[in-house]
């Protein structure tokens, strides 16, 4: 129970609750002293303890019972009251059913619901771990009951009444069965409702508060205000000092390396090959970078903080160079080096916008062409090539040739999407054929996700 009280103060405080230490020891004793048995008693120990203004009391309501929740209501075995003539004609219905569906009428005829795990892979398939947010727990919850097969539950139900006629069910039993199903339909809703919410409670907890605290910093680039833009362009600063402080700290926890077996024989071969002087590899921890950015409209707002990043970080990375296209590729690492990461900026859009405006003009595959015609030897075994795109190409050739090359020839391919996955494949993007070609691929759809990922980059992850 400790671990679960535990669990649930930081899920307060990721909701914005501020849970102070001796706060949680005073829940923890209000555990001890008036024990867990008495329900009421014990929500209104931890409410006592744990909330001190009246604002917070919204908060606590919502997440209590998703931490100290039962999972929803009990479903009920419809067969209990089932003589063996109608069990027998039920499962043999329910045999008849398709595949998927026939899964769900089990979990809503028996009464055995899906398992912990079965429900954790439907959230994943579902996309829940691209939610921080409550109020998006609502459309999980409607994936999850629609890959479960509820939209065509009605269907099914009418098919498996006329089966159970046929076979020669009474009425009665069938009216019954009827209502176990409908009464286990809304606990199998509510299950997966608080199993959402619990999940995306402990996702937003367990987010890297040290680096990416502000609520600001979670909101999507393309919801920011003007005055909230300024506000994060701020906040790019405190970022990079804190990515900084992590990468120094990788590089002194590698300056030892790992033991060179071979380096070590070969090193020792005066003394006889006895390992008298150990040999250790060193890793190179500072990267090699290609970044190939689109500054097209719809990319303009995560680009500029990408470029602010690239800019303030430049001396922890051992070589990088950085290419912007919209519909033709340029190089912009002279604008990058020669000014303050603001005229930097300013530079580097001027470069693509400073001429008439071309709409619906992104063109990735063209662009690509224009780099291996004049900079293909940027890219060698050492270098990591990032890619900051939404992979449309306005119906155009995607050339995912070029894109094989980059990643053969680079030491690894990633890319930075602010799309969310369930849009990959809708309209003219590309980013279904484009992402199976990558080493990894990241969603940067606000400035903790896109600082998250260049941590990973700085770090080798």
């Amino acid at each position: 129970m400790d671990d679960r009280i535990i669990e649930f103060v930081r899920g307060m405080r990721a909701a914005g609750v501020r849970v102070s230490m001796a706060e949680s020891m005073d829940a923890m004793r209000a555990v001890e002293v008036l024990g867990i048995g008495d329900k009421e008693l014990f929500r209104q120990s931890m409410r006592a303890t744990l909330v001190k203004e009246s604002e917070d009391f919204a908060v606590f309501e919502e997440l209590f019972p998703l931490y100290f929740g039962s999972g929803g209501p009990v479903m009920q075995n419809a067969t209990e009251e089932m003589s063996e003539d109608e069990q027998q004609m039920l499962e043999a219905a329910l045999q008849a059913l398709s595949g998927r569906l026939q899964q769900l009428m089990d979990w809503l005829t028996s009464g055995e619901g899906p398992t912990k795990e079965e429900l954790e892979e439907l959230a994943e398939r579902a996309g829940i771990q691209w939610h921080n947010n409550p109020q998006e727990a609502r459309w999980v919850t409607r994936r999850m009951l629609q890959q479960m097969g509820m939209a065509h539950l009605e269907e099914q139900l009418r098919e498996l009444m006329e089966k159970l006629a046929e076979m020669g069910m009474s009425q009665e039993a069938m009216e019954k069965l009827m209502g176990v199903v409908e009464a286990n339909r809304e606990a199998l809703a509510e299950q997966v409702a608080q199993q959402v919410g619990r999940q995306i409670a402990e996702q937003r907890a367990n987010r890297p508060e040290e680096l990416f605290g502000s609520d600001l910093m979670h909101k999507p680039f393309e919801n920011l205000t003007d005055d909230e833009a300024n506000l994060l362009r701020k906040e790019v600063q405190r970022l990079v000092t804190q990515l900084r402080s992590r990468a120094a700290l990788r590089r002194k926890r590698g300056k030892a390396g790992k033991f060179d077996s071979k380096g070590t024989i070969r090193s020792n071969q005066r003394y006889g090959g006895v390992p008298m002087e150990l040999k250790f590899k060193r890793k190179k921890l500072k990267p090699s970078l290609v970044l190939i950015c689109d500054v097209s409209r719809s990319m303009l707002s995560v680009a500029e903080f990408m470029l602010r990043l690239t800019y303030e970080l430049q001396d922890q990375v051992a070589k990088t160079r950085s290419f912007g296209f919209y519909s033709d590729m340029e190089e912009i690492s002279p604008a990058i080096a020669d000014n303050r990461a603001a005229d930097a900026v300013d530079a580097v859009m001027n470069t693509f916008y400073g001429r008439a405006p071309q709409h619906y003009a992104t063109d990735l595959g063209h662009s690509l062409e224009t780099f291996e015609d004049n900079w293909l030897d940027a890219i060698n075994h050492r270098t990591t090539v990032v890619i900051l795109g939404d992979g449309r190409n306005n119906y155009n050739s995607p050339r995912l040739d070029l894109i094989k090359d980059l990643q053969r020839r680079s030491r690894r391919l990633i890319w930075l999407n602010p799309e969310n996955p369930r849009q990959w494949g809708t309209g003219d993007s590309d980013m279904l054929e484009y992402a199976p070609l990558c080493d990894q691929v990241f969603m940067v759809r606000n400035l903790a996700q896109l600082g998250s990922a260049v941590d990973k980059l700085m770090g080798g992850a």
